[in-house]
């Protein structure tokens, strides 16, 4: 049965706005050649989705030719602004974006642990209004946040955890009354560090994945076949709790002390860097673990470049060894039972090593298990929290504008 005349509009007019979403802005012409339909086609759904401030003449294409240049168009960007906050133990911060992804504004609160659960929500929520503010946006359309723990499937909430601050649940709630036009949703921070890295960063070229991250704490998120995996109760990836050898203790249902995190989160790294005679230097622009990671595979690389001349090499390659020995342990625990065929070393750490600790985590990971695996640095570091949260929150907010008229559904946690 052929589809209505409403019906096929609609169609054609989804159909184009997802090839401006993904190729940027299009002459008439080009949308023409991309989607196939006629040119009257193609004029009247470019009239109708200017019409409804969908879209909007960008500029104009670059060919010369006889008469005038062809318009190109584009999704109006000033149509809706979506805010992204990436919400750690230790502050949160923010960025505010028009429709197409552009940041506006941004900027960053640290919360000290010491601070109550009021306040410090009041923190958060007077940064994220600041930066709407500056950002010129009269309202948000799309809130997108990345938090630590875990997401509960069935509400879209983040549950609560005795080893996260209180802040962060209400959080959430504070946003939402404070904003009670926008839709605020929240997902796991390293789900969308995997979705920012699958998206703009190192795992562009696969649809099966899974990133380690390695920032204050350890976790996991596992994609398959391009889709993400939270798991029964959205705790897929919760690899901090792993039990491991080579730990004084075994983890609790509580207490990720005894796991995978007491070799591998920050901590962890900073004792073990000291243990090979390395110093862990406090710096403004990244976490302590990341910093002596990164040095220490500055040095190494500075090392073989001068054959080895380098004050501290071999304490630097002997840090990388014995962290790379460690990481091995969780990865080749993923790989037995995923076989992801690639894995990404994710957050501050992750990026801080680069290749220097990629290559020796895929060296031992080889040597433990039959399953071929590549081991990549993160391409983002930290900032992939936030940008998986704008991406999500941009994707969100696209959605629904962009859905046929009668489409809509109520905004809702997830």
């Amino acid at each position: 049965m052929p589809a209505s005349p409403s019906t096929a509009r609609a169609i054609n007019d989804r159909l184009a706005l997802r090839l401006l979403q993904q190729e940027g802005p299009l002459t008439a012409g080009q949308l023409k050649q991309l989607t196939g339909l006629s040119r009257p086609t193609v004029a009247d759904l470019v009239e109708r989705l200017t019409a409804s401030d969908l879209i909007t003449v960008v500029g104009e294409a670059g060919e010369q030719r006889r008469g005038p240049n062809a318009k190109l168009y584009g999704i109006a960007a000033d149509r809706a602004h979506l805010a992204a906050l990436d919400v750690r133990t230790e502050g949160v911060s923010v960025v505010v974006s028009d429709l197409v992804g552009r940041v506006l504004a941004e900027a960053s609160v640290p919360i000290g642990g010491d601070t109550g659960t009021g306040p410090a929500v009041e923190q958060a929520v007077t940064l994220v209004e600041r930066v709407v503010k500056e950002a010129g946006a009269d309202r948000l359309h799309t809130v997108g946040i990345g938090a630590p723990g875990l997401i509960d499937p069935s509400t879209g909430e983040l549950r609560d955890s005795s080893g996260l601050p209180e802040w962060h649940r209400r959080l959430v709630a504070a946003l939402q009354e404070r904003l009670p036009e926008a839709r605020v949703s929240v997902e796991n921070e390293t789900n969308l560090a995997a979705l920012a890295e699958q998206r703009d960063g190192a795992a562009r070229d696969r649809d099966t994945f899974v990133l380690l991250w390695l920032g204050h704490g350890t976790g996991a998120a596992v994609v398959l076949d391009g889709a993400l995996r939270r798991g029964a109760s959205g705790g897929t990836g919760e690899i901090g709790f792993l039990p491991v050898p080579g730990t004084a203790a075994l983890p609790s249902a509580t207490d990720c002390e005894g796991g995978f995190h007491s070799l591998a989160g920050s901590a962890a790294i900073v004792q073990l860097a000291g243990e090979c005679g390395l110093t862990a230097a406090e710096s403004a622009r990244e976490p302590v673990a990341a910093g002596v990671v990164r040095e220490a595979a500055v040095l190494v690389s500075g090392a073989r470049a001068v054959e080895g001349l380098l004050p501290d090499a071999d304490a630097a390659a002997r840090f990388l060894d014995a962290l790379a020995d460690r990481l091995a342990v969780g990865v080749a625990s993923v790989v037995a039972v995923l076989d992801p065929g690639c894995l990404v070393l994710g957050g501050e750490v992750g990026q801080a090593g680069g290749d220097e600790l990629a290559l020796r985590v895929a060296d031992r990971v080889r040597r433990l298990s039959p399953l071929p695996t590549e081991v990549r640095a993160g391409a983002l570091g930290g900032g992939a929290v936030l940008r998986g949260a704008l991406l999500t929150a941009r994707d969100r907010a696209q959605d629904e504008l962009f859905a046929p008229p009668g489409r809509w559904s109520a905004p809702s946690g997830r």
